[in-house]
């Protein structure tokens, strides 16, 4: 269930996400897709600003998922860059 805090938390994610050469190509490979770099941050975009996007933080990172689209983002809690996107299954 989304709270006001989860939504701030996600808006805050939103403003500050970063990525590298990497992790571009780690999201590819984990999601098994072809995306280019501006679609990878798309993506990450649209999940954040999904209205049925949970975030949850364990450890130094946030785990946000959003079972609509299958996509759960592993995003770094101190400096805000994605380290990885997973598929996500039910």
């Amino acid at each position: 269930m989304r709270t006001p805090a989860n939504r701030e938390l996600l808006d805050q994610i939103k403003a500050h996400a970063c990525y590298t050469e990497l992790v571009y190509r780690r999201v590819n490979k984990k999601l098994a897709v072809n995306l280019t770099k501006a679609e990878v941050e798309a993506l990450v975009i649209a999940v954040l600003d999904d209205g049925t996007t949970d975030v949850e933080k364990l450890g130094k990172n946030y785990y946000v998922t959003n079972r609509t689209r299958q996509v759960q983002l592993v995003i770094n809690s101190f400096n805000y860059r994605l380290i990885t996107a997973n598929h996500v299954t039910e």
